[in-house]
């Protein structure tokens, strides 16, 4: 079956044939990934001067030969290739297709950048417009009328306690590049240097310990992650955070919000902070933002805590309670934010789209709706299997944690075809997820978490298929673990 060009995609919740592919059905049970007939392949895989596209370009570049190539060109940290050996090619919604014609349906969403899968009508037409137009791609932080629609509908967006007074401030799309940025400012606006990390268990004490009222000088922020999708999957509770949030604010530390993978829909609100009625002093946000691109921002409260602006207090010194410099401020150089590559022109159009289609269609009560039916269908897969431990998470953003029933420690060897640990059952699972045509993540301080992030369009049909395929996995290796069919703990029907 020869692949369509990207057409307009459906309302959330109707049948997607040009995201789903044949494979995925209403089912999609135990069915073969589509692979077509090796003459086919081998006839698609001739240029038109007859070379085959392994030997096609210079050093005989190619999309075929490329996973025998790569390990001799690249370092050994690419951990993707290595637990995901497949080499796309195409791509649309929630369909990839790899060098060999197999079509995969993919939850990893580029670990939740792509908000609307690959290369959605709306992103790839404001992209376009870009480029027809003849504005520069690179403006170095420059007002241009592409950023200034950016940030527009971003605005729109935000808690409106935030909006009515936000500062947006580009910074480099590095991973860690928003967080420094973030951490900066905190640290410019109160004169401090501590900033504390919320990384432990959410009771009453572990909030107060955040900010404690009878030691010294408060630290200069708290920052948190509203869903920790690295630690795997794990929610801070509302009713903690909001507890968090008023002591922070009576004690006048910034409650910094990292919102680099829980942003734009998510976690069925358009932040994740929304499902507390919390609002941060400060937002880090990445990832979903650039519709695809790399994007990264700093969203800030005009004034923190009775200081002045913050853009105007932030020039890379710190300042005493009078105004004056008092030297410089705790934070490596360049984290004010002033990259090179801060505020890219066609991340910014793709951004803007990404976000109203998102507004306009509703897409983050699609996500509260269909994350609920998946939570819910996995949880009766954890009454069927001894093996999963857990199922968590908010919207679209879910986890299923892996354990040996025999409380077997990761670290401990076990037979390749035998998974014994956590680690060893999440990796078991995702490649029979990849064997059916399903790729997943795995997360977790033991990687031992197999994490869903499919994009927000993902319908019904498509949901079905990725259960299906998942339940199919689980249960693979759930019977290989033990050698032989396992003795399920109670079979709920669906």
């Amino acid at each position: 079956m020869e692949w369509e060009g990207p057409g307009r995609c459906g309302r959330p919740g109707r049948s997607g044939r040009e995201e789903a592919g044949p494979e995925s059905g209403e089912s999609g049970r135990g069915r073969p990934v589509n692979v077509r007939s090796e003459a086919s392949r081998s006839e698609a895989s001739r240029s038109e001067d007859g070379r085959s596209e392994d030997d096609a370009g210079p050093r005989g570049a190619g999309s075929r030969g490329a996973p025998r190539r790569q390990p001799t060109r690249e370092t050994a940290a690419r951990t993707y290739p290595r637990a995901l050996p497949v080499v796309p090619v195409r791509a649309r919604g929630l369909t990839v297709e790899d060098a060999a014609g197999r079509r995969y349906l993919d939850c990893s969403s580029g670990s939740g950048a792509l908000a609307l899968g690959h290369n959605h009508p709306v992103v790839l037409e404001a992209i376009r417009r870009v480029l027809d137009s003849g504005a520069p791609l690179h403006a170095m932080g420059l007002t241009t009328p592409v950023e200034d629609a950016f940030v527009t509908e971003l605005l729109r967006t935000l808690p409106p306690r935030l909006s009515a007074h936000a500062r947006v401030r580009f910074c480099g799309p590095g991973g860690t590049d928003p967080v420094d940025t973030a951490v900066a400012l905190a640290r410019a606006s109160t004169g401090r240097a501590p900033v504390v990390t919320v990384t432990g268990t959410h009771h009453r004490a572990a909030a107060e310990a955040c900010c404690p009222a009878d030691v010294g000088e408060p630290p200069a922020g708290v920052l948190l992650e509203p869903v920790r999708g690295a630690d795997g999957v794990l929610t801070v509770p509302d009713a903690w955070l909001r507890d968090l949030r008023r002591i922070t604010a009576e004690r006048s530390v910034p409650l910094i919000a990292d919102e680099t993978e829980t942003g734009v829909g998510r976690t069925g609100a358009f932040w994740a902070v929304d499902h507390s009625g919390v609002t941060p002093d400060v937002l880090i946000l990445s990832k979903a933002i650039g519709g695809s691109l790399p994007l990264a921002a700093v969203v800030h409260h005009d004034a923190l805590d009775g200081h002045d602006a913050l853009d105007d207090r932030f020039d890379g010194h710190r300042y005493d309670s009078d105004g004056h410099r008092a030297g410089f401020a705790r934070h490596r150089a360049g984290a004010s934010g002033a990259a090179t590559f801060r505020g890219n022109q066609l991340a910014l159009a793709a951004g803007a789209a990404t976000l109203a289609h998102v507004r306009e269609q509703r897409l983050a009560e699609h996500a509260a709706t269909l994350g609920g039916r998946i939570l819910s269908r996995l949880r009766d897969l954890a009454a069927e299997f001894a093996c999963v431990a857990d199922v968590r998470g908010r919207g679209l953003m879910i986890g299923m944690e892996l354990a040996p029933p025999d409380g077997a420690l990761d670290g401990t060897s076990a037979a390749a075809d035998r998974p014994r640990t956590g680690s060893e059952l999440a990796a078991a699972v995702q490649r029979e997820c990849l064997h059916r045509g399903l790729i997943v993540d795995l997360t977790g301080p033991a990687r031992n978490v197999v994490r869903l992030l499919p994009p927000l369009i993902v319908t019904e049909e498509q949901t079905s298929a990725v259960l299906d395929r998942l339940a199919d996995a689980v249960q693979a290796v759930d019977r290989r673990r033990d050698g032989h069919a396992p003795p399920h703990r109670a079979h709920v029907p669906h």
